[in-house]
């Protein structure tokens, strides 16, 4: 004789308190050789009498009220919030901080979650500590150039981008040409708005740069060397030029990563009839980000760690 397991809960549930409904065993027998509790029983019973097989299905154990549960005017701002800026569980927490709203990180993330507003499939990272060597206001600063998406009427602009890598503050500008001449004139607008002498700056080994890889360097008579325009300006200033290893873009990661944001919250939502349309917004887009509270300057600003400092 053959004995068919139950293949789900509903089943193994009514195979326990079948023979109380038949009337073939009490409950209290049954209870005896029941790995489940004699109140769960009881429970299963009642449900199956009242809804019969859909009432063995199990239900969410979670409670439906909290006494400490989060105002829903609070989270209707959180998931505005997310929505409008698309700002992390974290800047949304210091955002609202700011405001005179306390929610907890943990609290914001799970509003996020519940609402659908973040990834499903999330891979966890593994975090490092790194010892890092506390920088100053202007002892570095990140320069490279980034093509303006698509292009304006037909015409390629090109946005050369500053950013301290002490503050995260940043400089961008829209130039229709991607030059020597533009590299120095771009250097010379960040040290007007910077308000810290600027010490050393670091850029790729693009022509625009440097020509340490290009021109008379590359010759095997390398008694002749011509120095780039950008190279005698910082002489000239006082700054040291660092150039990133050939093909590492990685070593300039804090400009790189700037240039990611641009891509995602500024060129993919905003679109431009003109190079002057491009210029306004761009320059609002850098007000808002250098205002933009930053992870790792713990919850600060880029102008707030300058006023500090």
């Amino acid at each position: 004789m053959s004995v068919q397991m139950p293949k789900t809960t509903q089943e193994e549930r009514l195979r326990w308190i079948l023979p109380i409904i038949n009337k073939e065993m009490k409950l209290i027998e049954v209870a005896k050789i029941c790995p489940h509790s004699p109140r769960s029983l009881k429970r299963w019973k009642k449900a199956y009498d009242l809804h019969g097989m859909q009432g063995l299905i199990p239900q969410s154990t979670k409670p439906k009220t909290h006494p400490n549960e989060t105002p829903i005017r609070i989270k209707e701002q959180v998931i505005a919030k997310r929505k409008e800026t698309k700002l992390c569980a974290l800047k949304i927490h210091w955002k609202l901080k700011k405001q005179g709203i306390i929610v907890p990180i943990s609290t914001t993330s799970k509003i996020l979650k519940d609402a659908g507003l973040v990834k499903k499939y999330r891979t966890k990272k593994i975090k490092y500590k790194h010892i890092k060597v506390q920088r100053q206001p202007g002892e570095l600063v990140e320069i490279d150039v980034k093509h303006v998406p698509g292009g304006i009427q037909g015409k390629k602009y090109y946005q050369y981008t500053a950013i301290d890598t002490a503050s995260r503050w940043r400089h961008l500008e829209i130039f229709d040409q991607e030059s020597t001449f533009h590299s120095v004139s771009f250097l010379k607008m960040v040290m007007q708005k910077f308000p810290y002498t600027i010490k050393a700056i670091k850029t790729d080994n693009h022509a625009t740069f440097t020509n340490y890889y290009l021109g008379t360097n590359k010759r095997s008579d390398v008694t002749v060397k011509t120095l780039h325009a950008l190279d005698v300006f910082c002489m000239e200033n006082n700054m040291v030029h660092y150039l990133i290893d050939p093909g590492k873009p990685t070593q300039n990661g804090t400009v790189e990563r700037s240039h990611g944001e641009d891509n995602r919250k500024f060129y993919q939502q905003e679109s431009f009839s003109s190079v002057h349309q491009l210029k306004n917004k761009i320059r609002i887009w850098n007000t808002y980000y250098n205002d933009l509270e930053h992870c790792s300057l713990g919850g600060k600003t880029p102008n707030e760690v300058l006023e500090l400092k």
